[in-house]
């Protein structure tokens, strides 16, 4: 029998597994194109002709205080290629390093230490500026948005005289693509402003791939322009984290063309969907803990048949990643208990919780991971210690002729079946 070695990425390596080539519909992966663009050329491009704005240097002036949000640890922005290129902008523009302040967007994630800074901005922007973490309890209240959601941004970003944002374009499973105005909400704002935007993450329009009706994207955008942003800086990143596009200006006209170049990459035709779908979450740090992780089995659901199943390669180091969600998962007893509770109230983690459950309403999910399998049987999730395991499992609940369709990149692929 032929068989096809299958590689997906785990945490800073690899797993690997043979299936018979026969049954796979195909191995699907982001589009590739402009891959061998040089990276600080297309970093260079972007800032020297930016969308919708006048370039940087000319946008700040001398005893401006300037705020500088970025991604913490669970997100791929390259923060450390990102930021020379803007403190040289705005060196060129007589702002001193004293002036500037680099702030971690963390939404609700944890601090992250004085290491995990110096490595995500390197040692270089780490030595020569203040870098700080963003602190949701440690807020200016600015309004209230028509969805009603309480405008509440942490203090030094209101508080400075311009604001840029960095961050990284790709799919997300409810706010239609990340970037943009979103490192600042969800990124530097209150628990509060936090909960009532995702809260709308149960709308059906809250989608990934999805930006304009969707209501969670329109309030994240409404609430920031309360605020304002001044300058975005955006990647978008291949499977190996190689930067393959770039834009800098305007928050929202600047983004949409980075939502523009990541829509190009990342949807995908499929033939129809599989009874088996074979999932990496895309390596560290996107399977840095399930709560991450879910992302891409949000994406896998779309290639997978009524009553398939779901086979997802996530490392997990950190665990589940959010106390609220460990709960929400381990504790339910049917997925409907977990989807009725959000209803009733939205609590942040058991969104995450709520999404999964979603999923797990309509597929059989395997997970290979680090993970205690115990916990993950609590969640109604099969654990497993590898894949050969685990499709050998899934061939015998869906059947020896199933096929298959491979996503290495789960949360970076749209994928759309055909007719």
């Amino acid at each position: 029998m032929d068989v096809t070695t299958i590689e997906l990425p785990y945490g800073r390596s690899s797993v690997s597994v043979d299936a018979p080539t026969g049954n796979i519909l195909g191995i699907f992966r982001p589009q590739t194109d402009g891959q061998d663009s040089d990276e600080d050329v297309l970093l260079r491009e972007a800032l020297a002709n930016p969308v919708g704005s006048p370039r940087l240097r000319d946008l700040v002036r001398p005893g401006q205080k300037i705020a500088i949000v970025t991604s913490d640890l669970t997100r791929p922005c390259p923060s450390e290629r990102l930021l020379p290129l803007i403190l040289d902008e705005l060196a060129a523009s007589g702002i001193p390093d004293a002036d500037v302040t680099v702030v971690i967007a963390l939404g609700l994630h944890r601090p992250m230490t004085a290491e995990e800074l110096e490595v995500t901005v390197g040692t270089d922007v780490y030595r020569r500026v203040a870098v700080i973490n963003h602190d949701p309890r440690d807020t200016v209240r600015l309004g209230v948005t028509a969805a009603g959601t309480p405008v509440e941004i942490f203090r030094p970003v209101v508080e400075s005289d311009v604001r840029i944002c960095l961050g990284n374009v790709e799919l997300h499973y409810f706010v239609g693509y990340s970037g943009g105005a979103k490192a600042i909400l969800p990124g530097c704002a209150s628990d509060a402003t936090i909960t009532a935007n995702h809260a709308m993450m149960v709308r059906a329009e809250a989608c990934a791939g999805r930006l304009e009706g969707n209501p969670v994207r329109g309030d994240i955008e409404e609430g920031v322009a309360m605020v304002g942003v001044d300058f975005i800086f955006n990647v978008v990143l291949d499977g190996n984290h190689r930067i393959i596009g770039a834009v800098a200006g305007d928050v929202t006209a600047a983004h949409r063309h980075g939502c523009e170049i990541a829509a190009q990459r990342s949807t995908v035709a499929i033939p129809k969907q599989a009874d088996i779908v074979l999932v990496g979450a895309g390596g560290y740090p996107s399977d840095v803990n399930l709560y991450q992780a879910q992302k891409a089995l949000d994406n896998a659901q779309y290639s997978v048949r009524d009553g398939g199943v779901i086979v997802m390669s996530a490392e997990c180091s950190e665990g589940f990643g959010n106390q609220t969600f460990e709960t929400w998962m381990t504790n339910a007893n049917s997925p409907e208990e977990v989807l009725d509770r959000i209803q009733q109230k939205f609590v942040i983690g058991g969104h995450k919780a709520a999404a999964i459950a979603a999923v797990l309403r309509r597929a059989t999910v395997y997970l290979v991971s680090a993970l205690s399998p115990k916990p993950v049987r609590n969640c109604g999730i099969v654990p497993f210690a590898n894949l050969r395991e685990a499709m050998q499992a899934a061939f015998d609940e869906a059947g020896k002729r199933s096929d298959i369709i491979v996503m290495p990149n789960g949360g970076s692929i749209l994928p759309v079946a055909g007719n």
